[in-house]
């Protein structure tokens, strides 16, 4: 008998412990905790599309769909088949989107996935899906932001002429992360330990200043209220729309089909990795989802405003690859400025020149889109008592939760400082991935615990539809992890790493807010 009892009393904490993991939060509860902290819900459908547009149509169009074409690695190139990378691309991001849509109708608040799983799945997934979101964001805008100052840097060049050599041709150091910069200088021919400055004579110093000061300018306008930060991005969008129509309907007239001969040279290989390199565009489509708490009639807007998203972005991604894929043989693409060099192969410089100033609004609108988005994730966590409560302060002018905007861009400045472009890409990408799946999870789960909940939208042939989305993500997932080297190293390390934080700071931060509510 006292060994049952020790055995029982034994069996206590862990029991515990485990029930605090699986703690979950019903839909009502996030509702009415949101409620309490009122973010200004100023967005219409129309806003929440120019967001997604801003966030999807950017680097991936201007930059990866000329590196989807060539490859990565010799003989891994998706060619003229990068259509089918995309398609493919688009139905693994439209199973999960459905997903998103149905979430959205029926707990119109901050946190995407984070907060869905939190009603799924309980407060340990939920964690470790926040943590990945704040991969999936702040990681990709380093890639945007230097991809910005690269972009900056060819429009100067072009003014030579006029700006001083200083401003056009500025140190190597000073406008590159530290590893760009030993590159960009062995290339040179030049010894990276001579020309990089040290800081007390022994640590190297480099510093991208342009992504630096465009990070800052941005998070200035986000801190200013949703509804400016939208104008400022749907301007951008027009723009950079504008340019690439102009490519578009420029380059039709161009097109040789002998270039799409052969279509798919790297074959399954290439689509698949052509497909894993496209899915960083669709990483923005999530970002709409997490303006949900300051969007008017969420349970109509937002399900309009992700799959309008998906569906322009495609459509546009699909044309501006058949135009380049006809304009230029793929072992001739410009990996670096692919439509811009193309408009330059057939003599029109003047237009590759406006394309390239257009690139810049593209990334730009990226870069703001996904500052928005880490700053929100960041906030939902924050209300759900897993960081300090001055996460959840709210500007009382502007009715932004400040804090975090500025803690969110004070993050990327500083990946912007060290991080690889490339590792930075594909690190998003995984991210990515792993939420998509995750969102097709927990609507199946809903279905099952609460099946009776209204819902404004509801995924159609459930399950199919969820289950094709696990398996399209998962599948071009799985040949990333094959067929990548660092980044594939470097995601479950990220992974491993928040379950310490959480074990170490989050579940006991959890803990001591359960007594405080208690007393």
């Amino acid at each position: 008998m006292e060994n049952n009892n020790l055995n029982i009393s034994a069996a206590s904490p862990l029991k515990a412990f485990t029930k605090n993991l699986l703690k979950k939060k019903t839909p009502d509860e996030i509702i009415e905790n949101a409620n309490k902290i009122n973010l200004k819900r100023t967005l219409n459908a129309f806003d929440l599309i120019m967001l997604g547009i801003g966030a999807v149509i950017g680097s991936g169009i201007f930059t990866i769909v000329g590196v989807a074409m060539v490859g990565e690695q010799a003989g891994y190139g998706a060619g003229p088949a990068v259509i089918v990378s995309m398609i493919i691309a688009m139905f693994a991001s439209l199973f999960s989107i459905l997903c998103y849509s149905e979430f959205t109708s029926m707990v119109p608040v901050a946190g995407t996935t984070y907060t869905y799983t939190y009603v799924t799945m309980g407060e340990f997934m939920a964690w470790v899906v926040g943590w990945i979101l704040m991969l999936e964001y702040a990681i990709g805008n380093v890639t945007m932001a230097s991809s910005w100052t690269g972009y900056f840097m060819e429009l100067l060049r072009g003014f030579s002429h006029i700006l001083p050599n200083w401003l056009v041709n500025p140190p190597v150091w000073l406008i590159n992360d530290y590893r760009t910069a030993l590159s960009v200088y062995s290339d040179m021919g030049l010894d990276p330990a001579v020309e990089i400055p040290k800081i007390f004579g022994v640590i190297p110093f480099c510093i991208n200043l342009p992504a630096i000061l465009l990070l800052f300018i941005i998070t200035v306008i986000l801190v200013q209220g949703i509804k400016e930060s939208t104008k400022a991005a749907t301007i951008l969008v027009f723009i950079k729309l504008a340019v690439i129509f102009l490519f578009i309907f420029t380059g039709m007239f161009y097109v040789a089909p002998e270039n799409w001969v052969p279509f798919a040279p790297g074959g399954m290989k290439g689509i698949l990795s052509g497909a894993f390199l496209i899915f960083f565009a669709y990483v923005g489509v999530d970002a709409v989802s997490s303006a949900a708490e300051e969007t008017k009639n969420p349970q109509r807007n937002l399900p309009i405003g992700l799959l309008g998203t998906l569906i322009a972005c495609t459509v546009i991604y699909i044309a501006t690859a058949l135009v380049l894929s006809g304009m230029v043989a793929t072992e001739n693409i410009n990996t670096l400025a692919p439509i811009a060099a193309a408009m330059n192969s057939i003599g029109l410089k003047k237009v590759g020149g406006i394309i390239a100033a257009g690139a810049l609004a593209g990334i730009t609108s990226v870069i703001l889109v996904f500052q928005l988005g880490t700053a929100r994730i960041l906030y939902a966590m924050g209300r759900d008592g897993f960081f300090p409560q001055s996460f959840q302060k709210v500007h009382k002018k502007h009715g932004t939760p400040h804090v975090v905007t500025w803690l969110a861009g004070i993050l990327v400045i500083i990946g912007a400082l060290f991080m690889d472009l490339n590792i930075s890409a594909e690190l998003c990408n995984f991210g990515t991935f792993t939420n998509f799946m995750v969102i097709c999870i927990a609507v199946l789960i809903l279905r099952k615990t609460d099946p009776n909940r209204e819902r404004p939208f509801k995924v159609p042939f459930v399950p199919l539809f969820p289950i094709l989305g696990i398996l399209l993500c998962g599948g071009i997932m799985v040949h990333g992890f094959i067929t990548l080297g660092i980044s594939a190293i470097l995601f479950p390390l990220w992974i491993v790493l928040g379950m310490a934080i959480y074990f170490a700071y989050g579940y006991k931060k959890q803990r001591k807010n359960e007594i405080k509510s208690e007393q």
